[in-house]
């Protein structure tokens, strides 16, 4: 889906190409953050609320001993005297409207009987609007089947003039797609959130900071446990931020204080740059001593490689194919980087990604009928026992 937009926006802009260019200035921003500040920021009043993955190593390796710390006092006040049980680690990539495969998967999964909770939940993108739902566990299985089987095109976005490649930013409004998200993220649900972050669970979502052009974690949990208007609607913005697509949805602006002053990010797509993390491979949770089972699961809502296409000798579809090509390749190498630090940290290694045995045609974004088939087809595999991947596709054993 991500690539279908992309190729929308060659398309749009080809045609916006031709046209002036004078006829607007960019839109009004509030000051973006200095460069030098970018480590200091204050997200919903807290220090600990994101870290960027290539200066934030220590801030999320501390994040991850405080959540061990509180997983491990609960444990002890419920009388047990032994190690910790085995954690579950899930991973959920971006896809579009794909991500009825991953829905389908989970809650087929819940129906076999032997989902575990998971003490670590990452997203990106249509990840990202999962991963709440995955997080709190089965209660939510009706509502994560709904936003997935239910929704259609409109409830995600309303398209805008041709005209928007040039004097707006993004040729669609995501508008929709707050609401729909607003219905199911209420402050029951941050709270329930927050809760399961004192228990030492983390749910982490990816952004890409576009002025900095980095990528983000977003530690829901702990601007959850603020309790205030202003996380929810922080975290939300950050969902929404997650699969901005760039120039097919516009990005998300999130309000951020350094020092007292404000400031403002543009945030995008985590899919700019990865279609799916577990956590940096600057972390080691091996070197961290602590003796337990870890088991990994990532979901790919895609197939491997981009399908095959008839591409006419035009200019803006083979750099639409090229695109689409790019990010089924990326994604591969998003699969082949876990695998490694998973076996490097020795934790489970587990891949499930749509194969080429699904083969309802796509007819367009969110399209009931496709995401429906879709979430059946994960729900049934999950249901009869998935047969998890053991190793990146094209490795041999």
């Amino acid at each position: 889906m991500v690539a279908n937009m992309r190729r929308r926006l060659l398309i749009h802009g080809g045609l916006a190409a031709g046209l002036t260019t004078t006829a607007c200035g960019p839109l009004e921003r509030v000051n973006t953050v200095p460069v030098e500040a970018l480590d200091q920021v204050k997200v919903a009043g807290i220090t600990n609320g994101r870290f960027y993955i290539d200066t934030g190593t220590a801030g999320l390796t501390a994040e991850g001993e405080a959540a061990y710390a509180r997983e491990l006092a609960l444990w002890r006040s419920q009388g047990h005297t032994g190690p910790l049980p085995p954690a579950y680690f899930l991973a959920i990539s971006g896809g579009g409207d794909d991500g009825a495969f991953g829905a389908g998967l989970l809650t087929g999964w819940t129906k076999r009987g032997n989902r575990p909770e998971f003490k670590l939940v990452t997203g990106i993108s249509t990840g990202a609007l999962t991963a709440p739902f995955a997080f709190l566990g089965p209660d939510y299985d009706d509502a994560l089947t709904e936003v997935y089987t239910r929704t259609s095109a409109d409830k995600i976005f309303t398209k805008r003039s041709f005209m928007a490649a040039i004097t707006s930013d993004a040729l669609s409004d995501t508008a929709p797609l707050y609401t729909t998200m607003s219905k199911y993220l209420t402050m029951d649900m941050m709270r329930k959130i927050g809760a399961e972050y004192d228990k030492g669970r983390l749910l982490l979502i990816s952004t890409t900071q576009f002025d900095a052009a980095k990528p983000v974690i977003w530690n829901i949990g702990a601007i959850a446990k603020t309790d205030s208007p202003e996380a929810l609607e922080v975290i939300r913005r950050i969902l929404i931020a997650s699969a901005s697509v760039p120039g097919a949805f516009p990005p998300v602006m999130l309000d951020v204080e350094v020092n007292g002053k404000k400031y403002q990010e543009m945030h995008v797509d985590g899919g700019a740059v990865a279609q799916v993390f577990l956590y940096p491979p600057s972390l080691s949770v091996k070197a961290s001593g602590i003796q337990r089972k870890r088991t990994a699961y990532i979901i790919r809502n895609s197939k491997l490689g981009a399908p095959w296409e008839d591409v006419s000798r035009q200019t803006l579809t083979i750099a639409g194919r090229a695109i689409s090509m790019l990010l089924a390749s990326n994604g591969v190498g998003d699969m082949y980087r876990i695998y490694t630090t998973t076996k490097r940290d020795g934790v489970d290694f587990n891949l499930a990604y749509i194969d080429q045995d699904f083969t309802t045609p796509y007819v367009g974004p969110f399209n009931s009928g496709y995401m429906g088939s879709l979430y059946q087809y994960g729900y049934n595999q999950a249901q009869q026992g998935y047969h998890w991947k053991k190793l990146p596709p094209g490795m041999v054993a």
